[in-house]
């Protein structure tokens, strides 16, 4: 078991390492084709910050472990709210001044439902993986357009980004970071699951909760390592916009990969509990976001309040699954 154990930890360390890389390499190529600043940071770095995630998906949906993958895009919304958000403004308390974060998450309330809908059947198919993708199509073509549109528009996130995208990487330079981003993202992904599942049977517990817990955790470090490093920086609405778009990328592109590529039946403690915890922190960050003050503002007693519930529900997973 120690074998796993190390599996799941150097997964984690190349799975951070390479994300990192990746998202560098994916930012300085498109801005050496010209990409706006925004559009980079809707896009590619969202979609960068979810792919840990997605490639654990992948992986392990092809091994024949969806549960993993399925606790995974729900555990890791979960914990990229109540963890990483509570963490981070429990350092630096997040002010809100970008409207397009605003305007994201009654996008994000909305397909936190559509994945309750598609699921309450207890079966993630085809033509629900395929329904979910369809969506981040959509989602695609929103932000896409808002960056194409928004070029005259001054909003605070555009000017954090672009202080963010790396200036000092040249074309060649950003393809070799983005190509051994992916292919160790890659490699990463497969240690991590073989050494997750392997912890999973030695312990007698189900793979879902392996991808709420373990997974989980391991896959949101790049949004936890991005959030708290923009907040210091003074750059609080990235630190909330890495958190919404990765949340959206796992709802559609996480839990879409495994309908498509092992379709399965999914356990019914996935409806009962945790997708009912992840719609309640989902509705407090946008209440939070929105404003209880008179500007949109998570202050530290109410990272508290997303550290307890995230605590909470890990709480309810031990006696509820694993003990």
């Amino acid at each position: 078991m120690w074998i796993q154990l190390l599996a799941v930890a150097g997964g984690f360390a190349l799975l951070v390492w390479s994300a990192d890389r990746f998202v560098a390499g994916a930012a300085g190529t498109a801005r050496n084709l010209g990409v706006s600043p925004l559009l980079i940071g809707l896009t590619i770095v969202g979609f960068g910050t979810s792919a840990p995630e997605i490639l654990v998906s992948v992986v392990a949906s092809l091994q024949g472990n969806p549960g993993l993958a399925v606790g995974n895009a729900i555990g890791s919304n979960i914990t990229n709210i109540g963890l990483i958000l509570g963490i981070t403004a429990l350092i630096v308390p997040l002010e809100v001044h970008s409207r397009l974060i605003r305007r994201e998450l009654p996008f994000l309330i909305g397909t936190v439902l559509l994945a309750w809908f598609l699921l309450r059947d207890l079966e993630l198919g085809m033509a629900d993986g395929l329904i979910l993708l369809s969506g981040l199509a959509i989602v695609l073509f929103w932000v896409i357009y808002e960056g194409l549109t928004s070029r005259g528009r001054s909003d605070l996130v555009a000017e954090e980004y672009a202080a963010e995208i790396p200036q000092d990487l040249s074309l060649s330079q950003s393809l070799f970071w983005l190509l051994i981003g992916l292919l160790v993202l890659f490699a990463s992904s497969r240690i991590l699951v073989w050494g997750a599942v392997g912890i999973a049977e030695h312990f007698g517990v189900s793979d879902l909760v392996i991808g709420l817990t373990i997974v989980a955790l391991g896959t949101s470090l790049p949004e936890l390592a991005a959030s708290i490093s923009s907040a210091l920086k003074n750059e609080p609405d990235i630190a909330i916009g890495n958190v919404v778009g990765s949340n959206m990328f796992n709802l559609l592109a996480v839990l879409g990969l495994p309908g498509i590529l092992h379709p399965s039946t999914i356990d019914k403690a996935v409806l009962t509990r945790d997708v009912p915890v992840m719609f309640a922190l989902t509705v407090l960050l946008l209440f939070m976001a929105r404003g209880f003050h008179k500007k949109g503002r998570i202050n530290r007693i109410e990272a508290m309040i997303l550290l307890a519930g995230y605590f909470g529900y890990q709480s309810l997973l031990y006696f509820t699954a694993v003990k």
